[in-house]
């Protein structure tokens, strides 16, 4: 899987997408630190338990790096930013019952705004999964010869 690079400076406008959200009774905010034992389960529960290692470190610095949505004051979603490495978007996360509803991009563009905010002009996102949503969200081009990247040489997950 390879890595891709964002332009931090031509980003789509988040506040929108997360006004419409909104309407809809999906809050898209900042995660709060003594959330974190609830996002933690959630994410164990509904990916995987390398994202809540990476989870786990964007929470540890000041500001918190990681962007939840929320609905009915349940997670229905997460992007990371800063966990894996300075600089990296991810990983990130909708829960699969509320795909396809802007959560997903409004997550994206609201973590890659605190990287602009923060001073980054540019993000990589590694280890891309699906590259044509990246590409059309936030016009994310594809890093020649990075595969596999940062994440060489993985541990096996825990059973």
């Amino acid at each position: 899987m390879q890595d891709m690079l964002v332009r931090l400076y031509a980003l789509p406008d988040g506040a929108c997408m997360r006004s419409s959200l909104a309407e809809q009774g999906v809050q898209i905010r900042m995660c709060r630190p003594y959330e974190i034992h609830a996002v933690e389960q959630w994410i164990a529960r509904t990916f995987s338990t390398r994202w809540v290692s990476e989870f786990s470190v964007a929470m540890a610095h000041q500001p918190p790096g990681c962007i939840i949505a929320t609905q009915n004051q349940q997670v229905i979603g997460f992007a990371c930013f800063d966990a894996t490495a300075r600089g990296f978007i991810g990983p990130m996360g909708v829960d699969p019952e509320v795909r396809m509803g802007g959560i997903g991009k409004a997550l994206l563009v609201t973590a890659l705004e605190h990287m602009r905010a923060m001073g980054y002009a540019y993000a990589v996102i590694g280890g891309v999964g699906p590259e044509e949503f990246y590409a059309r969200t936030v016009g994310a081009t594809v890093i020649p010869d990075s595969t596999p990247g940062i994440y060489a040489d993985i541990l096996p997950e825990p059973h």
